[in-house]
Parts: structure tokens; sequence; C-alpha cells
């Protein structure tokens, strides 16, 4: 007797996940006329998998079609099957089957995403960008054909999106908006986050943070391990109160690190302080001058 899960659950076959109909057939088109999807979010790596694709190609020839739009210089943007393409050169093959049909940017972004975002062990990386691309493309495909759906709420379309890409993918409308909150982050700390050498959800809170500051998170990250939310959270704090130099950063980090001893204060007074400032200097100038020679000396910039 089948459970009643097992009868709505349906599964997306090949075709569907590539974008292709029934209908339409493929063509043998020179790979050297296809180019990459601008901006393809999905990394295509020589891997073990690659390797097993490169040698099943070698013994029976690409099996699915790739599916491809023609462009205005007599050529082909790839849409769904960059993979394949790749597996076929490293094959030595010179043409391959595709399925040519035109299609608006933003249409053929939806099927691009779509024939990919299915695929095991995505990045985080991968998923941000792809889940942006996406949900960017919905908003102006919604705004273009002037959609008034009453199913949206008072939070906007943008925030309806998210909700349909994550039914889409078996994600919360809230995980989706996280992802994309990584397209936020510098190069360096999204390669961390697939690295796993930064926490998925401490990265969303830096994402919110001023690329110049995470600059200096990065290379707080590389010579001290890793950062904790903790921290992130008392640099947002330290933040919203005012302006910031790189050696406050590492003080509060240092400071906030979880389980660190409650620190001794050390107080200079004002007076002897003025021996070496001149009246121009606030308070606040002159501990981040400190600061800022503090960490010259760890560095061995200087030395005393």
């Amino acid at each position: 007797m089948k459970s009643k899960s097992a009868d709505k659950i349906k599964m997306p076959s090949i075709d569907e996940l590539l974008g292709v109909s029934g209908e339409e057939s493929a063509t043998d088109i020179e790979i050297s006329r296809i180019h990459s999807f601008a901006n393809h979010p999905f990394k295509v790596l020589d891997d073990d998998k690659m390797d097993d694709l490169v040698e099943s190609i070698k013994q029976n020839g690409v099996l699915t079609p790739v599916l491809v739009r023609p462009d205005k210089n007599n050529s082909y943007e790839m849409i769904s099957g960059h993979r394949r393409m790749h597996a076929a050169i490293k094959a030595g093959l010179e043409t391959i089957p595709a399925i040519v049909r035109d299609m608006e940017d933003d249409e053929a972004i939806v099927i691009m995403v779509d024939a990919n975002i299915q695929r095991e062990e995505l990045l985080p990386s991968e998923k941000a960008f792809a889940y942006k691309m996406k949900m960017d493309a919905m908003k102006r495909q919604g705004a273009r054909n002037d959609i008034a759906d009453s199913t949206y709420t008072q939070n906007g379309w943008r925030s309806e999106t998210a909700a349909v890409i994550g039914q889409q993918v078996g994600e919360s409308k809230n995980q989706v908006r996280r992802y994309i909150r990584l397209t936020e982050l510098i190069p360096d700390l999204l390669d961390y986050v697939d690295k796993k050498r930064l926490q998925f959800t401490v990265a969303g809170d830096i994402s919110y943070i001023d690329k110049e500051i995470q600059t200096w998170l990065f290379e707080y990250i590389k010579e001290n391990g890793t950062v904790k939310a903790v921290q992130v959270a008392a640099l947002r704090t330290a933040l919203e109160a005012g302006t910031m130099t790189q050696a406050k950063m590492i003080s509060i980090l240092v400071n906030s690190q979880p389980g660190r001893k409650q620190e001794q204060k050390i107080t200079l007074s004002e007076k002897k302080l003025r021996n070496y400032f001149s009246d121009k200097y606030t308070a606040e100038d002159m501990e981040s001058v400190i600061l800022e020679l503090l960490d010259q000396w760890k560095r061995g910039e200087i030395t005393v």
C-alpha cells in the first residue's frame, strides 16, 4: 500500500530540470561556438566526478544534450551543460549535441539556476549567487508583467520571491535570504565560508559590515583562526557607536572572545598622556594612536 507522502512526491525528469521540452530536438554544434553563461555562479571542477564523466563521454558520447541560446555574434551562450561541455572538451570532442532555444535574459537566468541548483554538494557561494541571480530575474519579470497577486504580503515582491525559491529548493525563505546575504562578503571571506573556516551564520552577520572592515576581519581570521558570533556582535555594536580603526577592531575581537577571563583595567591619566599628545587630540584619538602603535609593535614593525 502506497503512503500518502509517496503519492505527493513527483521527482522531476532530467528534461524538466534542464528546461528541455520533449518536442525539441538536438543538433550537433561546434564547441568553439559556445561560450559560458555570463556570471555563471556554479563552479566546474576537475575532480573525480569530472573524470568519471569524461570516461563516460569517451565511451558513450554526450547522452543528454546541452541547452543553449543564440547570440548576436553567430555563436551560442550555454544555459545548461557547462560540466558536460567541459568534459566533452577533455574527451577530445569538437561538437556537442545541443538544443537551441531563443529566450530572454531573465528567462535564461531562471532556467540556468534551476538546471544546476539540484546538484549535490553545492558550495555556499554557489547557492548564494544562484539564489540572488534568480531572485533578481524573477523580480524583473514580475515588474515587467505588472503582476498583482493576492498571495504577496506587505513585505513586498522580494520577500515573496524568497519564499517561492525556498519552496522550489527545499529551503525556508529566511535561509534563502541568509544565502543571498553572503554575496555582500568580500571574496576572501566568502572563500573561507566555502572552506568551512568561517561559520555560515557568523558570515551572514559579517555581511552587514563595511567592506574595508571586512578586509581587516579577514586578516584577523587568517592570523588567529576564526571569529565567533559574540565577537562579531560586539564589533557591530562598536561600529554603531562611532568610527573604527584596525587596531581598535582587534582589541574588540580579543576582549570579546568567549571564555576570556575578565580583563584587568589599565588606566593612563590624561595628564600623563598630554606629555605626548597636543591638545587637538581627543581621548578617543589618543587611544586609537596607542592601540595602533601597539599593533605595529606586535607585528615587529617597530621596537621599543
